[in-house]
């Protein structure tokens, strides 16, 4: 038996004006814009456009934001684990006060983020000096990127997933412990299978951030070029010196990073309909 309503078609005038307004706004919204990044890049010739991509320091951001999303993502994934299970799984005092540093980054602009990153680790700053008195790198250079970006996307995966684990409680848990199941073996092979898609569904969202970050990387990454340029600073750089061409065709690269994601996360969404309708049957 099903106790889940169909979908019903749009029934009469009323409705379609809705479904045709929504439409034309999402393509005037976000499918313009798009068709014009690509067709500026290629506005010189396709030859125009592999100069400019296969240019150093282009490979050079495109090889930073890249390295940017192996190590914050799979970061976020532990913490927004670590962080949901220990505020569903189990009662213990000052939980409001993890829940509130969790949300904190989305309160706070990206470009605050990084002016504290500078004023905690840079120069001025007895840990800064220390760092720097060790020649350990971190304000513009590498170290500075991914601790910025960090800050800014780590609650993306927790807030995920807390609604789910809040909805499916601890009596499975509880039940697989009594059964004689250790902690790892619990969350392996009764938690995860639970929250397998918002995980997914929280690391596509976190990584389509940490591929467009733009506010927090520009304060702590100095804009050396080819060393300490993400994809977006060094479009901003090319746009900034007239470049209006190479900037587009840094921008398709961006863009189209961003398109992946976006079919990822309709994928997974489909998933996680189906999932919910066949719960539901």
């Amino acid at each position: 038996m099903q106790h889940h309503r169909e979908r019903r078609r749009p029934d009469g005038v009323g409705a379609w004006l809705c479904v045709a307004a929504a439409v034309l706004l999402a393509v005037l919204l976000f499918g313009t814009p798009l068709a014009v990044v690509f067709g500026h890049a290629f506005s010189k010739g396709a030859a125009a456009w592999w100069q400019v991509v296969s240019a150093r320091e282009t490979l050079s951001a495109v090889g930073l934001t890249l390295l940017t999303l192996v190590v914050c993502v799979p970061l976020s994934a532990l913490f927004g684990l670590a962080a949901a299970w220990a505020l569903t799984k189990f009662r213990w005092r000052g939980k409001t006060v993890l829940v509130s540093l969790i949300e904190l980054p989305f309160s706070v602009s990206p470009i605050v983020a990084g002016v504290a990153c500078l004023l905690v680790y840079g120069a001025s700053s007895p840990l800064g000096s220390y760092l720097q008195d060790h020649n350990i790198p971190v304000m513009f250079a590498v170290p500075g990127i991914l601790l910025a970006i960090l800050f800014v996307v780590s609650p993306f995966i927790a807030r995920e997933l807390l609604p789910l684990m809040r909805l499916h409680g601890t009596d499975d848990e509880e039940a697989a412990i009594i059964l004689g199941a250790g902690g790892l073996r619990t969350f392996l092979r009764v938690t995860l299978p639970n929250i397998r898609w918002a995980l997914l569904y929280g690391v596509i969202l976190c990584a389509a951030r940490v591929l467009g970050e733009f506010g927090a990387v520009s304060v702590v990454s100095g804009h050396i070029r080819g060393e300490t340029n993400t994809l977006p600073l060094y479009i901003d750089l090319l746009f900034h010196d007239y470049d209006n061409s190479g900037s587009f065709a840094v921008a398709s690269i961006l863009t189209s990073l961003a398109v992946v994601t976006l079919a990822a996360k309709a994928i997974v969404e489909r998933q996680i309909d189906r999932s919910r309708r066949s719960a539901s049957e």
